[in-house]
């Protein structure tokens, strides 16, 4: 199968070497809306309890900030990106981090718990979309040989959020208020809306005068869910965030009730998680450049088998730290080439790679789903990471099938 937007890639690369030059700022100003995106995901974590006070509301309803969050974040993915599907790309990328600002704002403003909460939902709309389309701009602005690179360059803003962003908003919020964290994400969006405007081209992400690229049209894009390999591939996303996310709603717990780390250890083990975050997006996106399916499998396989021994290990204080590194490393790995594999098997279309974004989070709901019910049964702290290790076990049956469909000729 070719590539989507190969031809046309080209076709800019070679016609147009001034803006070529400037791909590097591109991709650098969609790392930092990634950044931006995933410090306001973060952050609240950190200042639930600062929140919960100011508004006088129970640890749940503040806990809603969270949950409400990531709901949106399904839903947005698909309806910003099913209803802005004939726009330029450029232009909805724009529109998305307005958005994103305007949420933030509401937060930073909010009198009441209910408007903080409308703050929390509508920064939340652009999140799935942002990432979705943006995958597409990132790698248009790069030879078709770079793409899953490109991808994790923008994925980056997001990985060194997620190791910023809980001691983020807990050294803000401590020294200034909760509010002044929410205005300082604000900040950030603004500069990654001035630097989209000024740093991304307009061609990104379009197709040339003549050219074949991706569909625009709504049905043309739900055309794209024909494909069998677009299903395994979500399929495989969704196992696989599942089986980390469900250890890792529930590792502070295995952390502190197994391990035998104090409560005051958790923040630095989580860095160590996001480190390997940051190290896993870099190594995934270069080896999807060069054999995707393989590292794909290899990814899957290599977090399963991490999940499998921590739970094993957990009490070992010298493994739990490892082993945290290399579940981030592993966990991240795939998610460049996940995302350029589901956007080419359909052919570009914009709704299939925010759809990944959707899979990522239903994974993470079903796998926190899993882990509770372990611990509920009373299997013990380490059972999330065996539930973990069974989900991203499927995974690897469910990517290795769709590799091998993939690799047959055509009849």
């Amino acid at each position: 199968m070719s590539e989507f937007g190969a031809a046309d890639t080209d076709f800019v690369l070679r016609n147009r070497p001034h803006e070529r030059r400037r791909t590097p700022s591109g991709l650098i100003a969609l790392a930092l809306g990634g950044f931006g995106i995933g410090l306001t995901e973060f952050l609240i974590a950190g200042l639930l309890p600062q929140v919960a006070s100011s508004f006088a509301v129970s640890e749940a309803a503040a806990g809603r900030l969270i949950s409400g969050y990531a709901l949106s974040v399904a839903i947005g993915a698909l309806v910003l990106t099913a209803a802005t599907a004939r726009l330029p790309r450029k232009a909805v990328l724009v529109g998305l981090v307005a958005l994103f600002v305007v949420g933030n704002l509401l937060s930073a403003v909010a009198p009441s718990y209910p408007v903080m909460l409308l703050g929390r939902i509508v920064a939340a709309l652009c999140h799935g979309s942002f990432f979705g389309i943006g995958s597409l701009v990132a790698r248009s602005l790069v030879a078709p040989e770079r793409k899953s690179r490109a991808v994790a360059v923008m994925f980056a803003g997001l990985t060194v959020a997620n190791v910023l962003g809980v001691p983020f908003g807990a050294w803000i919020g401590e020294r200034w208020g909760w509010r002044a964290a929410f205005w300082a994400v604000t900040a950030i969006g603004v500069l990654a809306l001035a630097g989209i405007v000024a740093l991304v081209p307009g061609w990104a992400g379009q197709t040339p005068q003549g050219g074949s690229g991706p569909p625009s049209g709504l049905r043309a894009q739900l055309r794209a869910f024909r494909s069998a390999q677009v299903w395994l591939t979500l399929t495989a996303t969704a196992l696989g965030y599942g089986g980390m996310f469900g250890a890792f709603s529930y590792i502070a717990y295995t952390y502190t009730e197994v391990g035998g780390f104090s409560p005051g250890d958790v923040s630095w083990l989580l860095m160590v998680y996001g480190i390997g975050l940051v190290v896993g997006n870099v190594i995934g996106g270069r080896a999807a450049d060069h054999d995707r399916d393989r590292a794909l499998v290899l990814a899957l396989l290599g977090l399963t088998v991490v999940l499998a021994v921590f739970g094993l290990l957990a009490d070992s204080p010298v493994a739990t730290v490892t082993l945290t590194f290399l579940m981030g490393v592993s966990g991240f790995a795939g998610v460049p080439g996940m995302i350029t594999r589901v956007t080419d098997f359909a052919h570009g279309a914009a709704l299939a790679a925010s759809a990944n974004v959707s899979a990522s989070n239903v994974g993470n709901a079903l796998g926190a789903w899993l882990g509770g019910l372990a611990i509920t049964a009373g299997l013990g702290y380490t059972a999330p990471l065996h539930v973990g290790a069974g989900l991203t076990l499927t995974s690897v049956v469910v990517m290795a099938v769709a590799a091998h469909r993939a690799a047959r000729p055509a009849a």
